[in-house]
């Protein structure tokens, strides 16, 4: 059974920035190959929207395999409860959006090269902590690099 995954915007735009390519394109190689089930939120449609077309069309290519999740009334209360928490401020309500939209699609990871407000030592277990006193399961946090199966890694 494949693992549901999030991936922010930001590993889209990754795909082409020499920096984050590499372990972008071997992310969502391994969701065309079924390792990882996409789960692609509204907020990703939304700010993907204004950019190149190459990252629309990469989104568009990915859609047919991915599934959905759209902003609940559910969604906007957990970002609250996460802005109420103090993990991110009110100008990151977006990035909190992201955790909790992959968090009540019932993922088990999001995956994000955002290193300030997601993918980030102190903040991971403090979504975590609200999760689950919200009755919300464990979410991992990892950027790409730490997920993608790299042939030329050795042991």
């Amino acid at each position: 059974m494949a693992t549901r995954v999030y991936a922010d915007t930001s590993v889209y735009g990754g795909v082409f920035d020499w920096e984050f390519a590499r372990s972008s394109k071997l992310f969502f190689g391994m969701v065309r190959a079924g390792t990882f089930e996409l789960v692609v939120s509204a907020v990703v449609q939304a700010e993907i929207a204004p950019a190149p077309l190459a990252v629309r069309e990469l989104l568009d290519e990915l859609l047919p395999i991915a599934e959905l999740v759209g902003i609940t009334n559910d969604a906007l209360d957990l970002r609250n409860a996460y802005l109420a928490a103090e993990i991110v401020s009110p100008a990151w309500a977006e990035d909190a959006l992201h955790v909790a939209l992959a968090t009540l699609a019932g993922c088990s990871m999001i995956v994000s090269w955002n290193f300030k407000h997601i993918v980030h030592y102190r903040k991971i277990p403090l979504y975590n902590a609200v999760n689950t006193l919200r009755g919300y399961g464990q979410l991992e946090i990892y950027s790409p690099r730490e997920v993608v199966e790299d042939d030329e890694e050795t042991l």
